[in-house]
């Protein structure tokens, strides 16, 4: 599934796997590896021993299974890499893997619907219920109240279908192994939404709520009468050759091609948990708010160009980065958020954009300069011991130090 709402991840426990879905295969005790050495990349960046320092930090601090990162510094390219891919088989991380990217997702989604916004199919002032009549209604909920563009800059006031009781039942802890192949479609998923209270009056709050993200792609259906992975290969895949980017099929639960194993905790709270494989799941639970698969590099060509302005005519772009603050205790701290786009604040000043994801076992970061001339892209193959801390880490170590290398 989707999410990345890591202030959650943190605080909960039978409710820890509001926002994060993924799928086990098979149980495996994982143990903490070893660090590896960084592996260059193909341009003539120097080495980046602050970087490097902070990714064997992540592994022999937290016991996570492996990361990588990738640098660009203009059109030169560094690669690292601490601890492993497979713990059964010691196999290190490489370039080319695949991984699932969770909430960046919603990066991509956004991006769809503004193209649409730019060509005159839909506006952000639309309300849900125009494109989706009857559909978010009940419990307080009401779609004509609730525009597009609320779903996008997280101020609907939706409840998140992933903090749904029936939901996280299946999602967190041993019963998760259980329902990891469950198919759900986008329908069933507001469903759950609709079920509960919203939590706040349209545009009298903020929250994260992936239920935004899974509507706007159905409306997106509805504007251009075909499937949402469609428009999204269409528009921003295919254009931009992501070569290792895909949304998965709704049965779907391998991940195609080289990829790392993905390991969980499954939001336990023991010191010690039990690690498991979580590679293999149904994504359809995340839906357009959390699916897709990407690569370090193809998050690198995606995020440059978005920054850049070559996705979005200049409209639709400064609307996509027109963020407000995140409220404190509400997300991931020193934060802003605007419509599927948010920027960091680093210790030293330095802001840098992107956007971060998580599922099961996979928590990503894509974050860079805004006029896109440094991008740093990670990933880590386990989701205990907060890897929003390990992000954050190297974003300091790249972003911060004084000459990065």
């Amino acid at each position: 599934m989707t999410i990345f709402d890591p202030k959650t991840f943190r605080s909960r426990t039978t409710r820890a796997s509001v926002g994060l879905l993924v799928a086990a295969a098979s149980a495996c005790a994982a143990t903490a590896a070893p660090a590896a050495a960084a592996a260059a990349g193909s341009g003539h960046t120097p080495d980046r021993p602050r970087v490097q320092q902070a990714l064997e930090r992540a592994v022999t601090e937290t016991g996570l299974p492996g990361i990588l990162a990738k640098v660009r510094d203009g059109d030169d390219q560094w690669f690292g890499t601490a601890g492993v891919a497979d713990t059964r088989t010691g196999r290190k991380r490489l370039p080319q893997e695949r991984f699932r990217i969770g909430s960046i997702t919603k990066t991509f989604t956004a991006t769809v619907v503004l193209q649409l916004e730019a060509e005159g199919k839909l506006s952000l002032d639309d309300t849900v219920e125009k494109w989706l009549p009857g559909l978010v209604r009940g419990n307080g909920h009401d779609g004509r109240r609730i525009t597009i563009r609320q779903l996008l800059n997280m101020t609907s006031g939706i409840f998140n279908y992933l903090n749904d009781e029936k939901m996280v039942a299946r999602l967190a802890g041993p019963p998760f192994l259980k329902h990891r192949y469950d198919s759900y479609r986008p329908q069933q998923l507001v469903m759950s939404a609709m079920s509960n209270a919203p939590d706040f009056k349209p545009g009298q709050g903020w929250t994260y709520s992936n239920t935004g993200f899974v509507l706007a792609a159905m409306i997106v259906e509805k504007a251009t009468g075909k499937a949402f992975a469609q428009q999204v290969s269409q528009r921003i895949i295919r254009p931009l050759r992501l070569t290792g980017t895909y949304v998965p099929g709704g049965e779907e639960v391998r991940i195609r091609g080289p990829h790392a194993r993905h390991y969980s905790a499954l939001f336990s709270q023991d010191p010690k948990p039990m690690i498991y494989d979580v590679t293999q799941l149904n994504p359809s639970a995340g839906g357009a708010a959390g699916d897709m698969v990407s690569t370090a590099a193809d998050l690198d060509r995606f995020f440059t160009a978005l920054l850049k302005g070559r996705l979005l005519p200049q409209a639709q772009q400064r609307q996509m980065f027109a963020t407000n603050p995140v409220p404190e205790g509400k997300w991931t701290p020193n934060t802003t958020y605007g419509l599927g786009m948010s920027s960091v604040k680093l210790s030293c000043g330095t802001t840098v954009w992107g956007m971060g994801g998580a599922l099961h076992g996979s928590w990503s970061y894509a974050y860079g300069t805004r006029d896109a001339t440094r991008m740093l892209v990670q990933n880590v193959n386990g989701d205990w011991n907060n890897p929003i801390a390990v992000f954050t880490d190297v974003l300091e170590a790249e972003f911060c130090a004084t000459g990065s290398s």
